[in-house]
């Protein structure tokens, strides 16, 4: 007998969906675009998080060296490829930055020599009472005294060294062994990204308007023209006028006779680029003074750095820096500090150029100034 063969069933036919709205179609696309943007967004974020601080090193330096850049590209024209000049204007941002650690690295090998002079001598001998404490007003004698009993001798002197090396200068070698690099790999970062920055700055400006033009209308635009003029404007306060008061305070310490006044003099052009920075480098070069006997040198140089850091901090700062950014001074040092106690030196120029955009935004929203204006 044939084989009983059962009937195939029917097909099942699964219903299509409807055909979404074209209007709700176009909503769900492009919550779907805002979701994936915001996720590629983080992920950039979080996988370039490290390189971020030298990625906006680049872009401060790019926005402060513009004007410059752009008066030699019109003097000197670029080629096809455009890699001369951008080269030459990163290599030279280099050596800015390398030619004073290179300076300072020379200083601290010609006074190796003397420090370690200075150790063994410790060792042997302990410690000797500095000069300054025998011109102390009051309390000299029982000062010197103290002094030579607890590390004028040397069983103190040796204990003191021994224990310093050995809580301290171990570790702590390690970890500025480790930030040295890691600093290293992060400049060599920055440059590599200012000279494409040079080298593509038309296309960059040109897509960062457009992409504030589409997101915000003209207002971010203006934001984002604002944020520009004040890292200009906090080069120009800052920067600037920082490099000023170390030059002229440098004479300074040269004819009052402090030691090595040219390491000290850059340490207070960068110190003053911070308010109220240049008063640590006038204490340290004054006590200097006091500690070799030098009391009158040491209020002469007090009192010029006084002069001359409330002329910069009082009348050339706020007509820099809020002439630019249309500020008021007090927007403006809270803007530094807190952006330095935030972002470190980046918030130098970070904290301005927020301060700058919530003004402006301010402003605007309480002048009722219309956002197609």
């Amino acid at each position: 007998m044939p084989p009983i063969t059962k009937p195939a069933p029917p097909p099942v036919r699964i219903e299509a969906a409807p055909p979404l709205p074209p209007h709700e179609r176009a909503r769900s696309q492009g919550a779907a675009r805002v979701l994936l943007v915001l996720a590629l967004s983080a992920l950039g974020l979080w996988i370039l998080h490290r390189f971020l601080p030298a990625l906006a090193w680049a872009v401060v330096l790019a926005i402060a060296l513009f004007p410059l850049y752009n008066r030699l590209e019109r003097r000197f024209p670029p080629g096809k490829h455009n890699l001369l000049l951008p080269s030459l204007m990163t290599a030279a941002v280099a050596l800015v930055f390398l030619a004073p650690l290179a300076i300072l690295g020379v200083q601290a090998a010609r006074e190796a020599h003397d420090v370690a002079e200075f150790v063994r001598n410790a060792e042997a001998n302990g410690i000797p009472a500095p000069e300054f404490l025998q011109h102390l007003p009051y309390g000299a004698a029982q000062a010197t005294t103290w002094w030579n009993d607890n590390l004028g001798h040397a069983q103190a002197g040796s204990d003191l060294l021994h224990r310093f090396e050995n809580h301290s200068v171990i570790g702590t070698s390690r970890n500025v062994g480790r930030e040295i690099v890691r600093r290293v790999v992060l400049f060599g970062f920055s440059l590599v990204a200012l000279f494409f920055l040079f080298r593509d700055w038309r296309t960059v400006r040109d897509q960062a308007l457009t992409a504030c033009h589409r997101l915000f209308g003209p207002r971010g635009e203006r934001v984002a023209r604002q944020m520009v003029a004040s890292v200009h404007g906090t080069v120009d306060g800052l920067v600037l006028v920082g490099l000023g008061e170390g030059f002229l305070l440098g004479i300074v310490y040269y004819f009052a006779g402090v030691p090595h006044p040219v390491l000290l003099g850059a340490f207070t052009a960068v110190a003053a680029m911070i308010p109220f920075g240049a008063a640590l480098a006038i204490a340290v070069a004054a006590l200097l003074l006091v500690a070799a006997g030098a009391t009158k040198a040491a209020i002469v140089v007090a009192v010029a750095g006084l002069v001359v850091t409330f002329v910069a901090d009082h009348f050339v700062r706020p007509a820099l820096i809020g002439g630019t950014t249309k500020l008021p001074f007090l927007w403006v040092l809270l803007g530094i500090l807190g952006g330095v106690e935030t972002f470190g030196l980046l918030g130098l120029f970070v904290g301005p150029a927020v301060m700058a955009a919530l003004v402006l935004l301010w402003r605007e929203f309480t002048q009722g100034h219309d956002e197609t204006a």
